[in-house]
C-alpha cells in the first residue's frame, strides 16, 4: 500500500463524512423549525435538471425542503411567516448555505404540500 494510495482513501472517506454531515445538519436543523404538533419536517430531496445546460444562467441544481402541517393550510399571512422561518433557519447557517453552494446548489426551496414550492435563495 503506497502512501498516495492511503492518502486518497483518507480524502474520500473525510468527503464523504462532511457530506452525511452536512445532511445530518439539515435534518437536525429543519426538524427543529416548528412545533412538532403543528407542522411536520418530513426531509429533502436535491433536483438537478438535466435538461438545461450547464452553462445556462438559470438554476438547474436546487433542494426542496418538504414539510407537512398537521391540520388544514393556514391562511395565506401564517403560510408566508411559515416560508420566512424555514428560509431564515436554513440562511443563518451559513456554514450549511457555503456547503450548498459549494456542492452546485442553485436554489433552495421549501414545500408544505406536493403542490408548492417557496424559494429562498
Amino acid at each position: 500500500m503506497t502512501l498516495q494510495y492511503v492518502t486518497r482513501t483518507v480524502a474520500a472517506m473525510l468527503l464523504l463524512w462532511a457530506s452525511a454531515s452536512h445532511a445530518e445538519n439539515i435534518d437536525v436543523l429543519m426538524s427543529q423549525v416548528f412545533p412538532q404538533n403543528k407542522i411536520t419536517y418530513i426531509g429533502y430531496e436535491s433536483v438537478e435538471r438535466q435538461d438545461i445546460p450547464v452553462s445556462a444562467s438559470i438554476d438547474r441544481k436546487y433542494l426542496i425542503v418538504d414539510f407537512r402541517f398537521a391540520a388544514g393550510e393556514p391562511p395565506t399571512e401564517q403560510l408566508q411567516a411559515n416560508v420566512h422561518k424555514a428560509c431564515m433557519t436554513l440562511l443563518k447557517d451559513r456554514e450549511l448555505i457555503r456547503h450548498l453552494s459549494e456542492s452546485g446548489y442553485d436554489m433552495v426551496s421549501i414545500a408544505f404540500d406536493r403542490r408548492s414550492q417557496f424559494d429562498c435563495l
